[in-house]
This record gives C-alpha cells, structure tokens and sequence, in this order.
C-alpha cells in the first residue's frame, strides 16, 4: 500500500485517486505541483526530463571519483569547485555571499582535524557528489509516485500561504536537496516575491568567516556530522510538510478562524499539564506534538547567525531545512507541521554558548507511512509587541496561532461540534463528544482525573503513560518569551487553552529554569481544583489583560490570580517591565 493512501486512511479520507498523469514522465510539463517548484531547483526540464545541465553532470562525475581525480582534497579548493558548479548553471556571483569561498576554506582547512578532513574529501564529498547526480531519478521516482486525493497534492511544490496543502519526500531526497545546499546551487533571485528563506548555505559559512564563534563553528559541525551519517547509512523513511490553514471564513470541511465570543463560551475541560522545570522538549519521552518557536518564516536564522530554540532545532534535525525551500511565511492564522524528521547531532549549551556533542541515535519508533514518530509544529508569535500583548486582538491572535498548530485534521468531525455560532453549554459539549468520540473522552478526562488526584500534578510515571499512546499531546515551553518580548504566564495559559480546545489530551510544559515561572505547577493545581472550563479561565485572562492596559495592575497575571500563592515572597511578583 502507498504511503499516500495510508495517509488518506488514517485521516478519515476517500483513498487517493491516481491522475493519468501521475506515473507518465512524458507529461512532467504539465505538472502544477512541479511547475511551482520548478523556479526554485537547479535542475532544468527538457524533453519531458528533469536534468543537470552536462557541465554539472561532468563536474559531479569528477568529484564522485574521489580526490585523487578531482583534486578536491582542501577546503579551499572545495571552494573553487562551488564556484565552478555555480557558474555552469549560470547562477550569478552576486547571489553569493562575498565571504562564503572563504568560510569553507576556514572550516574545512583550518578548523577540521586532518584525519577528519581526509575522511570528508576521501569518502564523503565524493558520495555527496552521486548523490547529486542521482538528484533528477529521484525527483522523477518522487513524482511517479505522488498522488493526490480531495484536490490535495503530496508532489513537492509550493506550499502556498492560505492553501492547506502537504508534502511527502522521502529522507534520501531530503539528502539530495541539502547536498545541493552545501554547493549552493539552489538559484536565489525568485525567493522574494513568496517570502521564502535563503536555502544555500553560503551565509552560513560567511558568517563563520566574519563572525567567527564557537556557536556557529558548531552549527557547521552538526551540518558537516548530518552528511557523514547519511553516506554511512543512507536513512530510507518519508517526510511530511504540512501547512495548516484556519480559514478566516466559514468554508466545507474546515474548521474556519475563531472569534473571541467563541473562547468566551467554551465549555471544554482543560486538558492535563504537566510542568517539567529542567529538560527539553526534543527529549520528551510521549506521544507528542513538539512545538518550534517558529520565525514566520520557518528557520529563523538558522542558516545565518541564529543560534536559539528553533535554529538548534533546525541544526539538530537538519531535514527540518528543506522546508524552508518551498514554504513561504506563515499568516496569522497557519502553522506548518512537519513528522518524520530524524535527530542526528546530541548538543549541549544555548545561543553563545551552543556546542556539538557528537553522534545522537535516534530511537523514535515509525509509523505506517514510514515517519519517524517524531512531531514538529511550527507557530510563530507576535514579536516585540510590547503593552499590546495585552489587547484583546493579540490574545486572539496568539491563541487562534496555537489552535492552528495543535488542533488535529483527522478530529474535525469533532471539532465541528464545537465550533458552532450560538453558545453551548455543558451538557451539549458532553453529548457532542460522546455522540463523535464514544466514550472515549469520557474516558480521558477519568484518566486526567485519577492522574491529577493520585500525583498532585506531579510528572506522569511510564505506565500512567499508557493510556495516552494513540492520543498525541502537545509538548512546549515559553513560546515566545525570549527575544519576541512576550509575557511568559500568559504565553503558559494561552497555550494550554489551545491544546485544551484541540482536544489534546496532555501539555508537557518545559519551562527552563525560567523564574517567573518558579510556581506554575502549584498555580496549575489551583487552577484545575477550581474545575474551570476553558471559556471562564479565557475570561479571566481578558479581565487581567484590559487591568494590565489600564494601569490598575502592576502584578504579574499568577499573582493577580493567586494572591495567597505569594504572600510568603518578600516582593509581589510583578510585571517586567520589558513587557510593558
């Protein structure tokens, strides 16, 4: 069974129905999915082919017979074969950073071992180089084998914003693509117009030549440590790139953009959440959905001077890179999600102070369709916003770009009882739910229940974890707190609302350390003690919001909420002021 038809299975979809065009190359051409990608490949078609124009394949050639034939055996001349791949596609020299010659010759020269450097221009470069050339068979087979289903193609292509669409590439394409990154051949002139990331990675080595730190020398050594993997053991599972779209009108079989009168009303239960103060949360142990404080535009300054959560992420899980290729940024009202990336690099360290730390053997398990079970969802929040975070339009807009991420496509049948015009009350939640869901969220909120009771909030053992292994939950931290300015109590309460909403079963929050959220276990406690529903701890975070914007309330929102929690401090715990 293909994995498309899989997919469409899980997903609750009509099996696909293969076009006459689908497995016929004569009518590559007239590809949709291909003509929108096709600006932004090197590769040229011609004659109904995808191809390597036969300067490059004669350049390639050589370098895949190994030093000895090429003469590639340094960094520097590296550099000047780059050079000469890119002039025989007739990519401009402007396009390429002045300083990135020069940060290959460092690295490769300067900063690699000897024996390392051996190993890379003896046995890597030369397979990287048959990789490319295998690059236009592996496209072909990658179209030969996409379908689509409900006008919903899985071919490379353009995700365009506003469009809910997905990808499926196999982890040997993947490789394919970012080999073609390390040569910067990708052709950059055309990336503006849909706001899509630089994918080479000449800013990546040029800023180790202008810049050069231990972070970003770390960064290339996971790049460098991703493709010594893979010429080891060439990784042969699927990839999906999604983008999930809440359109901002009523449309068929979607679940369109929420008002605020909807939040207000809610009647669903708040899901789980567990507080974990150390930890990451790529190495949460659950079914979950791993959240990237994502840039809008997916990557941030991954290839460039960014070294934070998402970069790392992006550094860690190199595949996570080629979406950058063909998405454009995000709107308000979309994530990207993105299953199956596999971790090759362990680090340790943040920002300055981020440091390769070798090999890391991946052991999440692989679903039907090939992916590795390992979850991204990226969504970004509003930057340097400042005091109006607190208004009523940036709570609804960071709380509907959560619920964008989190909720799930192949639950929207029980979505749509919830998401109705008029208000609903308990009961008609409970008899919508179990109507669509049996009486298995019944049964999840007695596990929340019994979980809560018998651990005090405390971090689920890995049996109390078995009842949630089809349920995937969200795992997350301070999403956008750092440099984006936002106030992380708020940023907590509106995230666990939007997985709560979602239907997700669990939240497990990584706080970091971070002090202001010292209590956020206990405040949990309290909150769920009171049995609250989602649209009554909604309005009180509207009523702390407009408090806070009328200066009648310097305290943090904790604080505002749970006086008593901090009467033994020796300072009421109040707003920093770089939120205000």
């Amino acid at each position: 069974m293909s994995t498309i038809r899989q997919f469409a299975e899980i997903h609750g979809l009509d099996a696909p129905m293969e076009d006459s065009h689908s497995n016929t190359m004569d009518s590559l051409e007239n590809r949709e999915d291909l003509k929108s990608i096709l600006p932004y490949l090197p590769l040229i078609l011609r004659s109904s082919a995808l191809l390597w124009p036969p300067a490059v394949v004669e350049a390639l050639k050589s370098l895949a017979r190994g030093p000895l034939h090429s003469n590639v055996d340094s960094g520097q001349v590296l550099a000047i074969a780059i050079s000469d791949l890119r002039n025989s596609l007739s990519l401009p020299d402007s396009a390429l950073h002045p300083s990135a010659l020069n940060g290959y010759a460092l690295y490769f020269d300067d900063l690699m071992s000897r024996d390392e450097s051996e190993k890379w221009f003896g046995e890597v470069v030369p397979q990287l180089a048959d990789l490319l050339l295998r690059l236009p068979g592996l496209l072909k087979t990658h179209y030969q084998n996409a379908v689509s289903f409900h006008g919903m193609e899985t071919g490379l292509r353009l995700l365009e914003s506003q469009q809910q669409g997905i990808v499926f590439l196999s982890q040997e394409l993947i490789a394919a693509l970012l080999v073609c990154s390390f040569f910067c051949l990708f052709p950059t002139t055309n990336g503006g117009t849909n706001h899509l990331q630089a994918v080479n990675f000449d800013n990546l080595f040029a800023s180790l030549y202008d810049f050069h730190d231990v972070k970003q020398e770390n960064k290339i050594k996971c790049i460098v440590h991703y493709f010594e993997e893979i010429c080891s053991r060439m990784p042969m599972g699927n990839v999906s790139f999604e983008r999930k779209v809440l359109p901002l009108t009523n449309r068929p079989s979607h679940i369109s953009f929420p008002k605020a009168n909807f939040w207000s009303k809610s009647s669903v239960p708040l899901c789980h959440l567990e507080v974990h103060s150390s930890g990451l949360i790529e190495d949460q142990p659950a079914e979950a959905l791993e959240v990237d404080f994502a840039n809008k535009c997916i990557g941030g300054g991954a290839l460039r001077r960014g070294c934070v959560q998402e970069e790392i992420r992006f550094m860690i899980n190199p595949e996570l890179i080629v979406g950058m290729l063909f998405s454009p940024a995000m709107a308000d009202n979309e994530a990207i999600e993105i299953i199956g990336t596999q971790r090759f690099s362990d680090y340790s360290g943040y920002a300055s102070s981020f440091c390769f730390c070798g090999n890391y053997k991946d052991i999440k398990g692989v679903d039907s369709m090939g992916r590795r079970k390992t979850r991204i969802i990226a969504i970004d929040a509003l930057s340097r916003v400042g005091k109006r975070q607190y208004t009523t339009e940036c709570l609804l807009r960071e709380i509907n770009k959560a619920f964008c991420g989190f909720y799930d496509q192949s639950k929207r049948q029980h979505y749509e009882n919830l998401f109705v015009d008029s208000g609903f009350s308990k009961a008609e939640f409970d008899e919508g739910i179990r109507n669509s869901l049996g009486n298995s969220m019944e049964n999840l909120s007695t596990s929340f229940q019994s979980t809560f009771e018998t651990s005090n909030n405390q971090p689920m053992r890995d049996n109390e974890r078995k009842w949630n292994d089809h349920n995937v939950g969200i795992a997350t931290g301070n999403w956008g707190c750092g440099a984006f300015g936002g106030d992380p109590e708020v940023k907590t309460i509106i995230q666990w609302l939007a997985a709560s909403q979602a239907l997700r079963p669990f939240v497990l929050y990584y706080t970091f350390g971070l002090e202001t959220l010292r209590k956020l276990d206990k405040v949990v406690a309290w909150i769920i003690s009171q049995q609250w529903t989602l649209g009554e701890l909604w309005e009180m975070l509207v009523e702390y919001s407009r408090q806070k914007l009328k200066k009648q309330t310097k305290l943090s929102f904790f604080n505002w909420l749970l006086p008593s929690l901090y009467d033994d401090d020796d300072d009421p715990l109040m707003i920093d002021e770089s939120f205000t």
